[in-house]
């Protein structure tokens, strides 16, 4: 079932980066945003466009591939599929934005957080997801939300994006 279209991941994405502007406006050459592969990359670059369109600041994007740092690694796959990290700017003392598509139980997240530490030691992080489904199972919880949605535990949601997809939309799998 579709939750969400084009149009609504856009409008949505674009209200997003102008809170974001308007909370940094002075201090966005301090800011950077990390996007988790694969989705959370895509929507990291979909921000770094809108806040460019409001300041003319062209803000530095990374990508975290968070194979190595997941706690479930063993369960997941025998060969985990590693696309790498991308991440060429210091991050020491700077803002981050943490990108992902979807928050569930936010375990991803913190693996997220372990591997950003590898890279530095920034003044803060935020945490920006596009879909935010309940159930954590630990005390994270993300400053910036497009969507919420109160599903089953079992329920699945899937974020389609052109980039990735080429279709675009949230839906909803019932199990």
């Amino acid at each position: 079932m579709k939750l969400k279209g084009a149009r609504e991941i856009n409008n949505k994405i674009k209200s997003l980066a102008l809170k974001i502007y308007k909370k940094y406006k002075k201090n966005l050459n301090d800011l950077c945003f990390i996007g988790i592969k694969r989705r959370g990359i895509n929507i990291a670059k979909r921000l770094n466009y809108e806040l460019e369109k409001l300041s003319n600041i062209n803000i530095p994007v990374g990508a975290l591939d968070i194979s190595f740092y997941r706690d479930d690694l063993q369960k997941i796959a025998l060969s985990p599929i590693v696309r790498g990290s991308e991440i060429n700017f210091s991050i020491q003392d700077k803002i981050i934005i943490l990108v992902d598509d979807v928050i569930y139980t936010g375990r991803t997240i913190r693996a997220a957080l372990s591997e950003i530490l590898d890279y530095g030691r920034p003044k803060k992080v935020e945490l920006f997801v596009l879909v935010d489904r309940n159930h954590r199972e630990l005390p994270i919880q993300p400053d910036y939300v497009g969507f919420k949605f109160n599903v089953k535990k079992e329920d699945l949601i899937d974020v389609f994006l052109k980039e990735e997809d080429e279709k675009e939309g949230i839906y909803l799998k019932r199990k």
